[in-house]
C-alpha cells in the first residue's frame, strides 16, 4: 500500500517532538489505556503506538478473560469531519470470525488523553514513560545458541512479535499471509542487569495463567536479545530475538 510510511525522526527534545507528532496528524508513542465498568465486570481496552505501529488489546479482570487483540501498520487520514486511524493489519485474534483485515478509527488528541470512536467510546489515558534496555519491537529469529542455523525474518509471513515499551511487554504469533492467529500474552515487564522479569496480565490460550511472574536471564548483542533461561514446563530455554527495523512501504 502506497504511502503507509509514516516514520518520523526528531532530533529534538520531547515536548517539541510531541507538538510536532500532533502537528502531523500523528499520535505521540505511548501506552494508552481505558478501564470501563459494565455489570460489576471491569474490562481493560489497551492501545499501544509506536511511530507507525498500532495493537489494541481487550482484557477482563477479577476474574480474567482475554477477549481480543489486533495489529499492524497505521497511518492518519484526514477526512472532512474528522481524522480516521487507518490500520492495515497483520493480525487479529477474532479473523475467522469477522475477517477482518484493515480498521478505519475515528481519532483525536486532547491534550494528553487519545479518543477514538470505534465500537465504542474510548477515552484512554497514557501510561508513565519509562526506558528499559530491551524496549522495542522484536521478531523470533531462532533458537540458540547462535551457531549459524537459518533464521526466521521480516521475509516470513510466520511471525512471532514481541513488543515491549513503558514497562508493559507483548508477544504475539500469528501468519500475515493466512491470517492464523497462534497465540498472544502480556502485561509488566522490568529489565535490568541481565535480569528480565514478566508478570503476566492476559494470555489468551489459558487465563489461569494471569497473575504468574516469570523471570529470565537476557543479553544484547547488537540487534539480537538472547533470551534464557527456563520455560513453564522447566526445561531449559534459549531463545534470539531480532530487532525489528521494518514498516510498510
Amino acid at each position: 500500500m502506497k504511502n503507509f510510511h509514516l516514520k518520523r525522526r526528531f532530533a529534538t527534545i520531547i515536548l517539541i517532538s510531541v507538538n510536532i507528532l500532533i502537528s502531523y496528524g500523528q499520535i505521540p508513542n505511548g501506552i494508552y489505556t481505558d478501564t470501563l465498568q459494565n455489570n460489576g465486570t471491569e474490562t481493560v481496552h489497551q492501545i499501544k503506538i509506536k511511530d507507525d505501529y498500532f495493537i489494541y488489546n481487550a482484557y477482563e479482570i477479577e476474574p480474567a478473560k482475554f477477549i481480543k487483540t489486533v495489529g499492524g501498520f497505521f497511518q492518519i487520514e484526514n477526512t472532512a469531519t474528522n481524522k480516521l486511524l487507518v490500520v492495515l493489519l497483520e493480525f487479529n485474534s477474532n479473523y475467522e470470525n469477522d475477517a477482518v483485515r484493515q480498521l478505519s478509527i475515528p481519532t483525536e488528541m486532547d491534550g494528553e488523553k487519545l479518543k477514538m470512536n470505534w465500537f465504542q467510546q474510548l477515552t484512554l489515558t497514557p501510561l508513565y514513560p519509562n526506558t528499559q534496555d530491551l524496549d522495542g519491537t522484536w521478531l523470533f529469529a531462532t533458537r540458540g545458541p547462535d551457531t549459524g542455523q537459518k533464521r526466521r525474518g521480516e521475509e516470513s509471513t510466520r511471525k512471532t512479535l514481541k513488543f515491549l515499551m513503558n514497562n508493559t511487554f507483548q508477544w504475539i504469533a500469528y501468519d500475515t499471509e493466512s491470517f492464523r492467529f497462534s497465540g498472544t500474552g502480556g502485561g509488566a515487564y522490568s529489565a535490568e542487569n541481565g535480569i528480565y522479569k514478566e508478570h503476566i496480565e492476559f494470555f489468551s490460550k489459558d487465563n489461569t495463567r494471569v497473575g504468574a511472574q516469570l523471570q529470565f536471564n537476557y543479553k544484547l548483542e547488537e540487534n539480537d536479545w538472547h533470551h534464557t533461561g527456563k520455560n513453564s514446563k522447566g526445561a531449559p530455554m534459549y531463545e534470539i530475538w531480532s530487532k525489528r527495523v521494518t514498516s510498510v512501504e
